[in-house]
């Protein structure tokens, strides 16, 4: 019998909704063969998800999404040879939504490990946002690049990597991204760069609660 807590695309082509949210039964599976007293099969109480390692392999997974998609060029054949080129540049921008995302996702994870889930519970309303800035000022290692790539990728979370339009009231939007970019000269070895630090971030966080 398979081992219920591997992955197993063949349980996606079945039930793909069911397999895509069972990360939480997998957790608790995990959880409960080593002494802790979780039923994967109750419903989960939002402090049970609020686990900040839920939050990280979230974060991991958006992250080796976005590579995924950046190493790939797909042809777009079914289009004409005149929209591939708009069509590639639509599809840089999902790839970039989903870096941001990961970001994201990571921001809250460290907020999650520093402050605790009671204390993140108490104050979620001021977390239901993306805008990563806002997010990352706890993140003393930030450099003026880093906070606009930061800012950019709010862009690409928020409307650029969904839409082609952010909505008659906020149209300015769609010139500042190419401001940000031109004005900080951010390329794409500066946003792996970025994601990297986070990433070291998080592993000096979880070092240091480790060691109280």
């Amino acid at each position: 019998m398979m081992n219920p807590m591997l992955a197993n695309r063949k349980q996606f082509i079945q039930d793909p909704a069911g397999y895509s949210r069972s990360a939480w039964m997998r957790w608790a599976m995990i959880a409960s063969l080593n002494g802790v007293e979780l039923d994967p099969f109750k419903q989960p109480s939002s402090e049970d998800l609020k686990n900040p390692l839920l939050w990280l392999t979230q974060a991991e997974a958006m992250s080796q999404a976005a590579l995924v998609l950046i190493k790939a060029e797909p042809p777009f054949d079914s289009l004409p040879a005149e929209m591939r080129g708009i069509c590639d540049s639509q599809y840089c921008a999902v790839a970039l939504m989903l870096v941001g995302y990961s970001l994201e996702v990571c921001l809250k994870a460290m907020i999650l490990v520093k402050d605790g889930i009671e204390a993140y519970s108490e104050a979620e309303r001021k977390y239901l946002t993306h805008d990563l800035k806002k997010l990352a000022t706890f993140f003393v290692d930030l450099d003026a690049k880093d906070l606009a790539i930061l800012e950019l990728l709010t862009h690409f979370i928020a409307w650029a990597g969904r839409y082609p339009d952010p909505g008659s009231r906020y149209i300015a939007k769609h010139d500042s991204v190419f401001e940000l970019a031109e004005q900080n000269q951010i390329s794409g070895h500066d946003l792996f760069k970025l994601a990297s630090k986070v990433m070291r971030g998080v592993s000096a966080l979880t070092e240091a609660q480790d060691s109280d």
